[in-house]
């Protein structure tokens, strides 16, 4: 009985062996070739478009920031809850962060500093689905943008969406212990 091999490999003039490839496009990275490789990831010749993609990580962050004040009165006004919210703030915190800085609020004559601006519900059962809810229009309003996003932002915002979404089930859920 003859047997028969389950791959078959064609060698030889047919085309580039697939190490070869791959070696010359890693000896292309080392030697400063990545803009030839990755010619379609550069950013936009548009300043239209960069400015309209900035406006959008700005706002990203700005809604980011209002995220993590909600977190920031929602400890305050209820200290049991600080150790089960830490964690998802720091993540927020993070995600403020990875949308770079932000230009400084305008400053109000009217507004205190110490005046919290977020109005968190006396019951720590609302002040949790507050919260989410909170978590739950800005991961809307973040998957909604994607669609105007430069690839880069895009996947930033997609990905923060998703965390937001995680967010607001496990407050929800009431399991936002992580």
């Amino acid at each position: 009985m003859r047997t028969v091999p389950l791959t078959t490999t064609t060698r030889g003039a047919v085309g580039p062996h697939r190490r070869r490839v791959l070696a010359g496009g890693a000896a292309a990275l080392l030697t400063g070739g990545a803009a030839a490789l990755l010619g379609g990831c550069a950013g936009s010749p548009d300043p239209e478009h960069d400015s309209a993609a900035e406006r959008l990580r700005i706002r990203a962050g700005r809604d980011s920031a209002a995220l993590l004040e909600r977190y920031d009165a929602t400890i305050t006004a209820h200290a049991g809850l600080a150790a089960r919210l830490r964690p998802l703030r720091a993540e927020v915190a993070r995600h403020a962060e990875a949308f770079g800085p932000r230009p400084a609020p305008s400053p109000s004559p009217s507004a205190s500093a110490s005046a919290p601006r977020v109005q968190v519900p006396a019951d720590e059962k609302a002040a949790l689905t507050a919260l989410a809810d909170a978590e739950r229009r800005t991961a809307d309003a973040r998957t909604t943008a994607l669609a105007g996003a430069p690839p880069e932002l895009a996947r930033l915002l997609a990905s923060v969406a998703a965390a937001g979404a995680v967010h607001a089930y496990l407050l929800g859920s009431g399991g936002a212990a992580a």
